[in-house]
């Protein structure tokens, strides 16, 4: 009997040890994050929620602009590169990729600086034809700070003839579009 009691008050001290502590500050929200993102595997999880649909290869899959470094159109010499696994970050649900530490931090201080226009999709098709068409990583153009994603060369040209028309419908119509709208189920 003396040794269940013993064994009883020894569980419960261990219990209470192990236990978090409370306190009356909140962790903060970088360290949140960097938890989040460890569990997670990314480099680090902004969290938020999808404003409208960002294009991806499959229903399912949560990269981005086909892992392209966002960051990278807007620096150096303005080629896009490919980024890394190891330098994901997680945005609004979806996962954009970076070449490197220094992308990727630059990314987490503004992401709506570098997250392309309509989510990625074709800014010619939403603009001119109120519809979803991927757009090219590697087609694309900056305007007042914002990228843009053509579908090929050709549609680059078209949108090319009347950028601020096509931009103006496509903020009209891009809110419009589901998540999964482009996809077959």
């Amino acid at each position: 009997m003396k040794t269940s009691i013993l064994a009883l008050a020894l569980v419960a001290g261990l219990a209470a040890c192990s236990a978090p502590a409370e306190t009356t500050t909140e962790a903060p929200v970088d360290a949140m994050a960097a938890d989040v993102a460890a569990d997670t595997g990314v480099y680090r999880d902004l969290g938020g929620e999808a404003t409208g649909p960002v294009y991806r290869e499959a229903k399912a899959d949560t990269l981005a602009v086909s892992g392209f470094d966002v960051v990278s159109y807007f620096t150096g010499d303005g080629v896009p590169v490919e980024g890394a696994e190891e330098f994901t970050v997680r945005y609004q649900g979806y996962d954009y990729r970076f070449a490197n530490a220094e992308n990727a931090d630059t990314f987490i201080a503004d992401p709506a600086k570098y997250a392309p226009a309509y989510g990625g999709y074709c800014a010619w098709a939403i603009g001119a034809n109120d519809a979803l068409a991927p757009g090219d990583p590697q087609v694309y153009k900056i305007v007042d700070g914002t990228l843009y994603l053509n579908f090929n060369e050709a549609v680059s040209e078209r949108w090319n003839k009347d950028i601020p028309g096509f931009i103006a419908s496509a903020d009209t119509n891009y809110p419009t579009h589901s998540a999964y709208e482009h996809y077959q189920d």
